[in-house]
């Protein structure tokens, strides 16, 4: 399994999903009569589609493409479904475990596909994928889809993390730049404090974002090599894993989360960690790159927060990690193993430039494809790509590069340990034991 998740420039936002949609119709997907592997296909076709856009322009955007791609392929009728993003993975488990998955269904990459392709659930699609797909997204953005060499999903983003921050309360709070040690990190802290404005937003009722933090000093603790092991083999014995529970365990001492953080959600409303931001109520938050559009999302206008900033990961003292290596991953979709045909055109359809153009807008976030590049004006999202383009490697969410099950033992361990109800050391006992179970 490869697992290192970077390449060449990353990607812009671009056109309106109105324009992406009119250059998706007017050439270069396949014909309604013939598949991406020229086969005719005039017979009616039913697929069905899970995505993770339950609200706003991100569901808009996937309502519009299908309508786009049935309007090319007038025999092909996809039904969607868009489910909660926390909802997914459980959901998505059950229902390909049954054997009523649905045709065409998010694909997170890492050790979560690998998962999938060892259950025989997922279409190779390694030979189907457009010529003019492959020279639009590069060799380098199908790593974190490739398992043994073949290919198993299309993506649709890159998604690299770091802490999304309020200028605006930095400014108020007296502090003057954007920390890049843990010693500034926790000055910022004290400083916000200080001005009663919560320091850091958490969702920590999803577990996910909590765990985030675990990762990011796991990044900054543990060697390449080491998270290249535990990949290779959920060799989880080196003693930087600790290290980073018991870094995040003082950190956590310091009171630097939102009052309540542990029945915070992470993107649902106004109260959400994201909300949270969006609305002066606290001062950052560690997310990926998807979160400048679930930010704009929650604003009292519904648009972009103005004075959003980002800035990496801070160094942690004594980790054996490259401090400019970056955490993230890429979303993107697969095909069932026994989907039709029209399953992979449908990837390749919303692999073209005019369509990833319309979908970095509509969700306000970074697109896989090279080809739609343009000009990045976010201010936070053009922060991101700058060390992007300088991380010595990227490596992708441990929950996703360690399957699910290590990724759940990692998740539940470390809020057991931000509750009180567990120890750093019970983190690494807890995925040692989901690793041993496969």
């Amino acid at each position: 399994m490869q697992w290192t998740v970077k390449g060449p420039a990353l990607i812009a936002l671009g056109a309106s999903v109105a324009l992406a949609l009119t250059a998706c119709a007017g050439g270069g997907a396949p014909s309604a009569s013939t598949s991406a592997s020229g086969a005719s296909s005039a017979a009616p076709v039913a697929m069905t589609f899970w995505h993770n856009s339950t609200t706003g322009d991100g569901k808009k955007y996937w309502e519009d493409t299908v309508a786009a791609f049935q309007k090319e392929h007038p025999n092909v009728t996809i039904t969607i479904q868009a489910i909660q993003n926390e909802d997914m993975d459980g959901k998505l488990q059950t229902a390909l475990a049954s054997s009523d998955g649905p045709t065409i269904f998010m694909a997170r990459g890492g050790g979560k596909l690998a998962d999938v392709v060892a259950a025989d659930q997922v279409m190779d699609i390694t030979d189907k994928i457009s010529p003019e797909t492959k020279a639009a997204y590069g060799d380098a953005i199908f790593s974190g889809f490739t398992v043994d060499g073949k290919i198993y999903g299309m993506p649709t983003s890159v998604l690299p993390g770091g802490i999304y921050y309020s200028k605006d309360l930095f400014k108020e709070a007296g502090i003057t730049g954007t920390p890049t040690t843990f010693d500034e990190l926790n000055a910022a802290v004290t400083k916000l404090k200080a001005k009663n404005i919560a320091p850091i937003a958490l969702g920590g009722k999803d577990a996910w974002p909590a765990a985030h933090w675990y990762y990011f000093f796991a990044l900054r603790d543990c060697a390449k090599a080491t998270l290249d092991k535990a990949a290779a083999d959920k060799d989880f014995s080196d003693p930087c894993w600790l290290k980073a529970g018991e870094d995040l365990k003082a950190f956590s001492t310091t009171d630097p989360f939102n009052k309540g953080y542990l029945t915070t959600s992470a993107q649902q409303g106004a109260g959400s960690s994201a909300g949270m931001l969006a609305n002066h109520k606290a001062a950052m938050e560690l997310m990926g790159a998807w979160d400048p559009g679930v930010i704009a999302s929650l604003t009292p206008s519904g648009k972009p927060l103005q004075d959003l900033g980002w800035f990496p990961f801070p160094a942690v003292s004594g980790g054996a990690g490259d401090p400019t290596a970056m955490m993230g991953g890429s979303d993107g979709f697969a095909c069932l193993k026994s989907a039709p045909a029209e399953c992979v055109d449908f990837l390749n359809f919303m692999a073209t430039k005019a369509s990833q153009e319309g979908y970095a807008k509509a969700f306000q976030t970074l697109p896989a494809s090279k080809d739609a590049k343009g000009v990045v004006t976010d201010p936070a999202l053009q922060d991101v790509l700058a060390s992007y383009d300088k991380a010595a490697y990227v490596a992708l969410w441990l929950d996703t590069m360690y399957g699910q099950n290590v990724g759940n033992a990692l998740n539940g361990g470390v809020v057991n340990m931000l509750a009180g109800k567990g120890q750093p050391a019970d983190i690494v006992a807890g995925v040692k034991s989901a690793a041993a179970k496969g």
